[in-house]
């Protein structure tokens, strides 16, 4: 009988250990008994590392050290954040969906960069990991920078040329140094396009300067524009500020889509629109607004003016956070609501109330 005992005990102590080399061994297998190292995602680009030709320009410029460059990621509809329907009684930005600073910036480590303003002179060049302590300049087509950060003290955060096209700028956050710009201190653009095609800006968090996104033609998506900062320019003047811009005149499409785009600077200190289509250096047209969030500025959105057309405003959410009507005067302005192909449909105030545009006064 002891003989019997002996033995089951054996053998259940041999099936106890088994068990524990069986859960040892699959979760070697699976890797669930190692957490991330980090919490972050998995890099946007993974192919081998060259060099881009680029030079420091402007007073300040310092030496580059090697850049990083490689195929940039795809950024097709696929890789675009979901649209939220019209938004109702939406306390914030982030808890209904749009951007915020939890989705926008770098999804990776960054490498400090103390390049001052530097020239990116190489077709095809990816700048991707720098936190680069300067401007961009780029005289090349089809540069990308993404997972990056810059902080500006030049009239821009990135600039594209005449002459060039191509430009992403992804996944990275653009901002400087209130005080320091070269216009009394003012810093005017984030991103801004001289070039003679469309530039993409996406997934991008963006503060400080005066005038966020200046271009006639790009596609600008969920993006989180905020805390512009008013300055009085070199003239003495109170800078307009908007968080996107146009000035017309342009030969392509510019799409503002799944944006959060705040001005909260006040009337008195030069506070223009989040959205600013205006008719300065030609007609307006061609330009689709489509499911953003809007907050601030005298109005929230200038509507290109009597000769604008092709002009598509759709799903878009009109803020109260800074003004019960959106903007300092209302929602809208320079509606052009008998102008070709001109389409205003399903925008509303965050509070549920629908956003009529007034008659041209």
């Amino acid at each position: 009988m002891t003989h019997r005992r002996r033995r089951l005990r054996a053998w259940l102590l041999a099936g106890l250990l088994l068990a524990v080399v069986l859960v040892v061994y699959r979760a070697g297998r699976t890797g669930v008994h190692e957490p991330p190292a980090d919490g972050a995602p998995a890099p946007a680009v993974s192919a081998p590392v060259t060099e881009p030709a680029t030079t420091p320009s402007g007073p300040s410029a310092a030496s580059t050290g090697p850049a990083t460059t490689a195929p940039p990621s795809p950024t097709g509809p696929q890789d675009r954040s979901p649209q939220p329907p019209p938004a109702r009684d939406c306390a914030s930005p982030g808890a209904c969906g749009f951007p915020d600073a939890a989705s926008t910036g770098p999804r990776t480590g960054l490498q400090r960069h103390d390049t001052g303003n530097m020239s990116v002179r190489t077709n095809g060049a990816v700048i991707r990991g720098w936190d680069i302590h300067g401007a961009l300049d780029v005289y090349a087509d089809d540069v990308t920078v993404i997972d990056s950060r810059i902080t500006s003290a030049n009239w821009w955060g990135i600039n594209l040329r005449p002459g060039f096209s191509g430009l992403k700028v992804l996944h990275t956050t653009i901002t400087a140094v209130p005080g320091e710009g070269p216009d009394n201190g003012g810093v005017n653009y984030a991103v801004s396009n001289m070039g003679v095609g469309s530039v993409e800006v996406g997934w991008c968090d963006i503060s400080v300067f005066g005038n966020a996104l200046s271009m006639g033609q790009g596609d600008l998506h969920d993006n989180y524009v905020h805390d512009i900062v008013a300055f009085r320019n070199l003239g003495g003047e109170w800078q307009h500020t908007d968080a996107v811009i146009s000035g017309g005149g342009n030969k392509g499409r510019l799409t503002i889509r799944h944006n959060t785009l705040l001005n909260s600077v006040a009337v008195d200190r030069g506070a223009s629109a989040s959205i600013g289509l205006f008719a300065d250096t030609g007609v307006v047209s061609s330009v689709v607004v489509d499911g953003n969030w809007l907050a601030g500025g005298a109005y929230a959105l200038y509507g290109g003016g009597p000769g604008a057309t092709g002009i598509q405003v759709t799903d878009n959410v009109f803020s109260t956070q800074y003004h019960p009507g959106g903007g300092a005067y209302g929602p809208v302005t320079a509606w052009n609501a008998g102008g070709a192909g001109n389409v205003w449909k399903g925008n509303r105030m965050s509070d549920g109330r629908p956003v009529v545009p007034p008659p041209p006064g």
